[in-house]
């Protein structure tokens, strides 16, 4: 019987070291395999908080800087603000624009070390969601919908294709420790899909995530053995029970802290990068420090196959610059243009660009017109992102707006075509990523016909 046997035990464990060699199967939740080949098999998202100003930043606007000071012309017709109809005179470019590079892409003054790598970056100058309000831009820009309870994009992502590292999860939050996110963290979690996939919040240093270390005089060997007991216990309790997500997840939460007690702080430790690279990202620098050792920890995370890492910019308000733009994007740029730039020329040395997809953008922009003198509003119809990597061709701009930057017009790209076209290059179908939720089949995109901005994929 155990000669007869022996090949199926060969087999058991075979198919146990193919598991551990390819964690996104051992989930077994998602499609977990690509749709497409993909161009991409990682991501990081740099979120901008609050609305930076794309007039200010990469949308170089002539006749903005020629007709500064003067009321918005009447074709363009009457312009709501949050509050009311816009009234108040156009506010020129705060920083003069300068052709980059091999290409000549425009770029801002703001960001002198990022306009380094404009030959990699592919500039939409064309992308508009549908509220004018941080709260409702933050969650479609991150979820797809401008209302509470979706899932994220990183979520649809870990259920789409899991992680290459059981030590991890796929999808790595690195908030603004200023806090404040508006929306809060709804933003990265995981609505009506599994909650094993929502973003786990980490952070630089010797305890990324809060709680995760075990208290002092507790063993591994007994730590394991409380989790194997808790487990028997939990696997018993979900087995009278038809399906119960959230029991899941917990399950699934302790087995993965449990390895990521030691995986965690290794990530986290930049004790063996050199003092050359973390000069690079400006973690030597008061102003770069946090955004610079958050860069470094993301870029450390794709190395170990984290699927997916989103860095937020931007505390409460952030770019939400209605008072002064020059104040608020001069702080802001500091703190970000640099370890941008660093994590741009590491991922492009290493080989990883080539496929890592990186993204740059916030939930909208900012009005052409100014606010209290020096400042702008919200503007939401027309704004700009960027992104780079995974064989996307640089040094160019897709789509634009109208003459002042209050409108996209050409080649326009809803926040829904952005996030299908990002689907796209990570190999993933958006009208094939679902989730049957109440009967329906959910997907990121929502219930219309959406088409990918096939402008973006050259």
């Amino acid at each position: 019987m155990l000669r007869k046997a022996g090949g199926g035990i060969g087999l058991m464990a075979l198919q146990s070291l193919l598991m551990a060699d390819r964690p996104s199967l051992a989930k077994g939740a998602g499609p977990t395999e690509p749709h497409i080949t993909p161009r991409a098999k990682r991501m990081i998202w740099l979120f901008m908080h609050g609305g930076p100003s794309h007039v200010d930043l990469f949308d170089p606007k002539p006749d903005l800087a020629k007709y500064a000071g003067q009321p918005l012309p009447e074709s363009f017709g009457n312009v709501m603000t949050r509050r009311k109809v816009a009234s108040n005179p156009l506010l020129g470019p705060i920083r003069p624009f300068r052709p980059r590079g091999e290409s000549g892409l425009p770029i801002s003054d703001f960001m002198p070390h990022l306009a380094k790598h404009a030959d990699d970056l592919c500039v939409i100058r064309s992308l508009h969601g549908d509220s004018v309000n941080h709260p409702q831009s933050v969650y479609q820009m991150n979820t797809g919908s401008i209302l509470m309870g979706h899932p994220s994009f990183g979520s649809w992502l870990a259920y789409g294709l899991g992680t290459e590292n059981a030590d991890m999860p796929a999808f790595v939050v690195l908030p603004d420790p200023g806090g404040g996110l508006k929306g809060g963290p709804s933003a990265w979690g995981s609505g009506y899909l599994p909650p094993t996939f929502q973003g786990t919040a980490m952070r630089p240093g010797k305890a990324p995530v809060l709680n995760l270390k075990p208290p002092s005089g507790i063993s591994d060997f007994q730590q394991r053995e409380t989790l194997d007991f808790l487990r028997h216990m939990n696997e018993r309790h979900l087995a009278d029970r038809d399906s119960d997500n959230e029991l899941s997840a917990r399950i699934e939460a302790y087995e993965l802290a449990f390895r990521m007690q030691s995986a965690a702080p290794e990530v986290c430790d930049f004790s063996k990068e050199t003092s050359r690279t973390l000069t690079r990202y400006g973690v030597d620098r008061a102003e770069t420090r946090d955004f610079g050792q958050r860069c470094l920890l993301a870029r450390r995370m794709l190395e170990r196959g984290v699927r997916f890492v989103q860095v937020y910019s931007g505390d409460t308000n952030g770019w939400d610059a209605h008072k002064d733009v020059a104040t608020n994007h001069e702080q802001y740029c500091k703190k970000t243009d640099q370890p941008i730039s660093a994590l741009l020329t590491d991922l492009k040395q290493s080989g990883l660009l080539e496929d890592t997809l990186v993204v740059w953008c916030g939930e909208f922009g900012r009005m052409p017109m100014s606010e209290q003198g020096k400042g702008r509003d919200h503007n939401p119809w027309g704004y700009s992102g960027w992104i780079a990597g995974a064989s996307v061709s640089g040094g160019r701009a897709h789509g634009a707006t109208d003459a002042i930057g209050l409108r996209a017009e050409t080649d326009r790209v809803h926040v829904n075509e952005f996030h299908a076209t990002l689907l796209h290059l990570m190999g993933m179908d958006h009208r094939k990523l679902v989730y049957e939720h109440h009967g329906l089949e959910e997907k990121l995109t929502g219930p219309g016909e959406v088409e990918i901005a096939e402008g973006l994929l050259k």
